[in-house]
């Protein structure tokens, strides 16, 4: 049976989970390493996920009075 994708948000959220639960100190140095994992995992899915969100964002400017189409930048604005 396939997993199911998570979502961003449910990466984001669960990313909260394991730095709680590492902050808490409470874990044996053996779950610590396993959650230090999966969180470095669910990073990498979430810097994925918003590279390809980023990637296909356009942004419409008005270029002597014709709409031009070109890739969205952060830093422009």
């Amino acid at each position: 049976m396939p997993k199911k994708e998570v979502s961003f948000e449910e990466a984001l959220e669960r990313l909260e989970e394991i730095v709680e639960l590492l902050e808490s100190g409470e874990n044996p140095l053996e779950k610590s390493l396993d959650l230090f994992e999966e969180g470095v995992s669910l990073v990498k899915l979430c810097n994925k996920k918003l590279e390809s969100v980023e990637n296909s964002i356009k942004v419409l400017v008005n270029n002597s009075g014709e709409l031009e189409e070109r890739d969205f930048k952060p830093d422009e604005q």
